[in-house]
């Protein structure tokens, strides 16, 4: 059966790995733990957990959204069925389409709209919201202005980080948004800006690893050294087999004369390129 790291769910849902953890925490889902106790999430997991944060917002009763997810989790299938998945609230029921299959899930009135599908081997899942007025345009999500940032990039840089802007004022939590609005200020040279968002991010999202080692090598340019390891230890602290976080606190370390912190990174940066080249 097909599972999932923290860092897939974090790209196929949007959310933050805060909000993951908040979402285990409080029950909705309980994943199973990797080889090396690392978490590994299943498809059904992937669902449930994207369905609980939008029923949460919508502010259904928590014991409702766990007599909820226990029947969704009932109906759906073990592996992403090719025709995708549509789950929707069709007048006081909440229904699941596999295709040609749909199924009733509990009774009760839901804001809820989850568009489930598979795109060249990806899974995507988009939630749409009804909107207030039947006449009334379609608001642009935080998705979509993450979507035109990435088209951007390439032929408008600005437009790109306006776009990315965007994205995170609408979903403050966005990690990824703010992990290319970061790159894109840094890649500017605008260094300075570049820590304010990485700061940001962190502080909307929790400890996301990437968005702290990113700040890392923002301050190294700014020449804060001491801050740029520090932002390094944190990332490691997240996720341990970051390869480029153990290389460059070696470096770091080796310029600072501290040799056997140097040592200890520099084989783990050595130890994790092995085991990624044996794969």
């Amino acid at each position: 059966m097909q599972t999932f790291s923290v860092q897939d769910v974090e790209r196929v849902l949007r959310l933050s790995r805060s909000t993951i953890r908040g979402l285990i925490k409080t029950g909705f889902v309980q994943p199973a733990r990797g080889p090396k106790r690392q978490l590994r999430f299943s498809f059904q997991d992937l669902i449930v957990l994207r369905a609980a944060r939008s029923l949460l917002e919508a502010k259904i009763s928590r014991r409702r959204i766990n007599r909820s997810l226990e029947d969704l989790r009932r109906h759906l299938p073990e592996q992403m069925p090719l025709s995708g998945l549509s789950i929707s609230a069709v007048g006081d029921r909440v229904v699941v389409r596999d295709g040609q299959n749909h199924f009733q899930v509990d009774d009760g009135q839901y804001v809820l709209g989850l568009d489930v599908s598979v795109e060249n081997g990806v899974i995507r899942v988009v939630e749409h919201k009804e909107t207030a007025a039947a006449e009334a345009p379609p608001s642009e999500t935080a998705d979509e202005w993450f979507d035109k940032g990435l088209e951007l990039e390439e032929t408008d840089p600005k437009a790109a980080q306006s776009a990315y802007e965007r994205a995170v004022e609408l979903e403050p939590d966005f990690v990824g948004a703010w992990i290319n609005l970061g790159r894109l200020l840094h890649a500017r040279h605008d260094e300075k800006k570049a820590e304010i968002v990485y700061c940001r991010g962190i502080q909307e999202c929790g400890a996301d690893p990437v968005l702290m080692f990113n700040l890392g090598v923002v301050l190294e340019d700014l020449g804060k050294i001491d801050d740029a390891i520090d932002a390094y230890q944190a990332a490691l602290s997240e996720d341990p087999n970051m390869a480029d976080g153990h290389f460059n606190l070696a470096r770091l370390y080796e310029a600072q004369g501290k040799e056997q912190h140097a040592i200890r990174h520099l084989g783990q940066y050595r130890r994790l390129m092995s085991t990624s080249d044996s794969r």
